[in-house]
């Protein structure tokens, strides 16, 4: 019986190996809620806090690096300058926190650069500006117009409507939850 050959990988064959884990290992992101996991759909429990994930966070700090892995020796992929950004928590490893961005980017900060207290932007996916509406209904009085990336203060959700403090501005009133990244459709918020 003839004994089977083995060769040596090139290095070629080796990088097109690692190409093709990395193809297999990646989860497409979406910034787009509508295809996010609703908050009824029982999602599983954070392996350091117990706490659900996915969940909605904020930053809590003017600064923070986004990483390329869970520590502190692991290069910086992004850095973010302003506080109260929202992110997503897709998964918890001891200190860290792997986050997404409302663009689908994701990396892992410590949880010290991240607050329970929810932000949202307007949905980064949308063409037109949005109608902020006095309260919350399509025929009420609509107060202005929101552009997508304006910054957001949640203060409640309803499941259909949430009541919104634009960032930095006096603007107050009430959203459909479908036009905002940092919550959950149907997601209620006291």
């Amino acid at each position: 019986m003839p004994r089977p050959v083995l060769r040596r990988a090139g290095p070629a064959c080796f990088v097109l190996l690692c190409f093709a884990a990395l193809a297999f290992l990646h989860r497409p992101t979406t910034a787009n809620p509508l295809q996010a996991p609703t908050a009824a759909a029982g999602m599983a429990k954070g392996r350091e806090t117990g706490l659900p994930i996915p969940r909605f966070v904020s930053l809590k700090a003017n600064g923070g690096r986004m990483r390329i892995g869970p520590s502190l020796e692991y290069a910086a992929k992004w850095v973010y300058t302003k506080r109260g950004v929202p992110f997503e928590i897709t998964a918890e490893y001891d200190n860290w926190r792997e986050v997404r961005d409302c663009d689908g980017v994701s990396g892992w900060m410590h949880r010290a650069l991240l607050s329970s207290q929810r932000t949202a932007v307007v949905g980064p996916w949308l063409k037109a500006p949005v109608a902020l509406h006095a309260t919350p209904g399509d025929s009420s009085q609509i107060t202005a117009r929101l552009s997508a990336r304006v910054g957001l203060q949640i203060n409640s959700c309803d499941g259909d409507w949430c009541a919104v403090a634009v960032t930095g501005h006096a603007a107050r009133g009430f959203l459909h939850q479908s036009s905002i990244w940092g919550v959950y459709l149907h997601e209620i918020i006291k």
